[in-house]
């Protein structure tokens, strides 16, 4: 499964790689605006938006993307290690993966 992030800490970035990696996930991880936002998101089975961090410029260029592609978006409202995973744990589950 593919995950991409959107809003966090920069300092966590690679922490957030690392947790989507130890779930069989892959992750691309957007902390910060960039040019052409939208079509850098790609095609991916599902976005995480880390809500307490993300500007509204990014919160819009998710939701187009989303809408344009039918991609599912879950809002998280921590930007922790811990909640990240817990989100991880609840997708794992909803899809019926074992052992997650």
């Amino acid at each position: 499964m593919s995950v991409v992030i959107v809003g966090g800490n920069d300092r966590m970035a690679t922490r957030y790689c690392d947790i989507c990696r130890s779930y069989h996930h892959k992750a691309k991880v957007f902390t910060q605006m960039v040019g052409d936002f939208e079509s850098k998101i790609g095609s991916p089975d599902m976005i995480l938006v880390l809500t307490t961090t993300c500007s509204h410029k990014m919160l819009g260029g998710v939701k187009r993307s989303s809408e344009k592609r039918g991609i599912p978006v879950r809002h998280i409202n921590s930007s922790s290690a811990s909640a990240l995973k817990k989100t991880l744990e609840e997708l794992g589950k909803e899809k019926g993966y074992v052992g997650v």
